[in-house]
């Protein structure tokens, strides 16, 4: 049965009478369509070095491994202390950015991550390294709060699913680019060049961010409400959506799955295909980095067409792929040892269908709750999104791993199992590992749809209260 549109949320006509053009209404409402534009570009150029920097351990995880002598746990550990530590401080910060300038924020965190990241490069042990990811985590979580905020002005709620789409471009591409760079950089020149390479062009995204002129607060809504919020606790308000609710629990969910991919398809192709370091981070590029764009892109074109007919359009648009997802990440993980095209097809398209999940629930997010909170709300997704799923995603495959191998090599009778003895059986270990990532997926699709079932409630409750507390211009 049809889920009809509230009748207080017209998405052709959000910026009021006389507007019935949403593009017309975006472009009246900033100086110059150039610096909507600039806004967007330097937004993306920040988010493409956020994910460019923490998926260089990605890529060049294996030799790190080797030369600390390391378990799969303790390297998926590292990416926990970065996932751990950006989590806990983005609420704060996620807090902050709806109080004051959001381009600060912006401009200090790009800063400070892009340092630590250089310092990553000379770190001499495990312990060094782990600390200073925990510092880079700091200085990346000021990004997405600060920035989805940013945009939650800058467009009217029609657009904010493309918009988004733009800014999560970022995401593939710097992921693409990581892989891609660390991974030629790692076979030349070793892998701590690849860490001291990506900090100069995250200091210049951190000046080209000065320049940004802030979007006044809600300014692109239907109601222009400015900063005003709902009285109560920030984080009940938010909470208190079922929409929210699913939203965050999918977020664990998704992010388990994206960050155990990112940590462990280089290592996986290294081990099982037998690539070699940079031709497993070229095969990585295009499957957890450039089938990405397509994903988002074409996943904020349909959810935009399809939430002009349903206001939970967007939703059944995330469920949908997530859905479709789950038999090509499995048949992918099923190919046998070398046939790395066939993975790389059925991965590519696994992945590009998991990435329709950010266009269309960020621009969800920002969809029910008021201006003056999205800040928050990001960040409160982020903070368990990060805790409960991308900071065990690594470490829970890595264990996962850690147990098959051993499994693997108990079957096979040895008894030894030093580092130096399970190598044999890691191929095998990882690759029954990474078989939860389809198993996850059913999961998630179950909880999207039922997001789907509860969002256009909650657009609608929140659209007849920026209606009563409209300001009179």
């Amino acid at each position: 049965m049809a889920c009809p549109r509230p009748p207080t949320l017209d998405i052709n006509n959000v910026g009021g009478q006389g507007q019935a053009q949403p593009l017309q209404f975006f472009l009246n409402n900033m100086n110059n369509k150039s610096t909507v534009w600039y806004v967007l570009l330097v937004l993306f150029a920040i988010n493409t070095m956020n994910f460019f920097d923490r998926q260089i351990l990605g890529a060049v995880g294996e030799p790190i491994r080797k030369e600390f002598g390391l378990s799969d746990a303790s390297l998926g550990a590292l990416g926990t202390a970065f996932t751990l530590l950006y989590a806990f401080v983005g609420v704060p910060l996620g807090r902050l950015a709806d109080k004051i300038g959001r381009k600060g924020i912006l401009a200090g965190g790009v800063f400070v991550w892009s340092l630590l990241t250089v310092g990553s490069g000379l770190a001499q042990n495990f312990w060094q390294i782990f600390a200073l990811r925990l510092g880079v985590g700091v200085g990346e979580a000021s990004c997405a709060p600060a920035a989805t905020s940013l945009i939650g002005d800058l467009v009217p709620a029609s657009w904010r699913a493309k918009a988004l789409a733009v800014f999560m471009l970022g995401l593939p591409v710097g992921v693409a680019l990581s892989f891609a760079v660390s991974g030629t950089i790692a076979k030349t020149y070793g892998w701590r060049a690849a860490f001291l390479v990506a900090g100069v062009p995250g200091i210049l995204c951190a000046i080209a961010v000065l320049f940004i002129k802030e979007p006044k607060r809600g300014a692109a809504e239907t109601h222009n409400i400015g900063e005003r919020k709902r009285s109560g606790s920030p984080y009940k308000l938010i909470l208190a959506s079922p929409t929210m609710r699913w939203l965050i629990l999918s977020g664990a969910l998704h992010n388990f799955n994206m960050y155990a991919i990112g940590a462990f398809i280089t290592p996986f192709l290294m081990r099982y295909h037998g690539a070699d370091i940079q031709s497993a981070n070229f095969v990585s590029m295009i499957v957890y980095g450039v089938m990405g764009a397509p994903g988002l892109l074409i996943g904020g074109f349909i959810g935009d067409a399809l939430m002009k007919k349903r206001t939970n359009g967007r939703m059944l648009v995330g469920a949908t792929a997530i859905t479709l997802s789950i038999p090509f990440l499995y048949f992918a993980l099923s190919q046998p040892r070398g046939a790395t095209t066939a993975f790389l097809v059925l991965m590519g398209a696994g992945c590009a269908l998991m990435y329709f999940y950010y266009s269309t629930v960020y621009s969800t997010i920002q969809d029910i709750v008021e201006p003056g909170l999205r800040g928050t709300a990001m960040a409160v997704y982020f903070f368990a999104m990060y805790v409960l799923g991308a900071s065990l995603g690594p470490y829970a495959t890595g264990l996962m791993s850690d147990y098959f191998t051993k499994r693997a090599a108990q079957i096979s009778g040895i008894t030894d199992f030093s580092q130096n003895a399970l190598e044999p059986f890691r191929a095998d270990g990882l690759h029954t590992a990474m078989y939860a990532i389809p198993i996850l997926s059913v999961l998630l699709a179950i909880v999207l749809f039922a997001a789907s079932r509860t969002v256009s409630k909650d657009i609608e409750k929140i659209q007849n209260w920026m209606r009563e507390s409209a300001v009179e211009k």
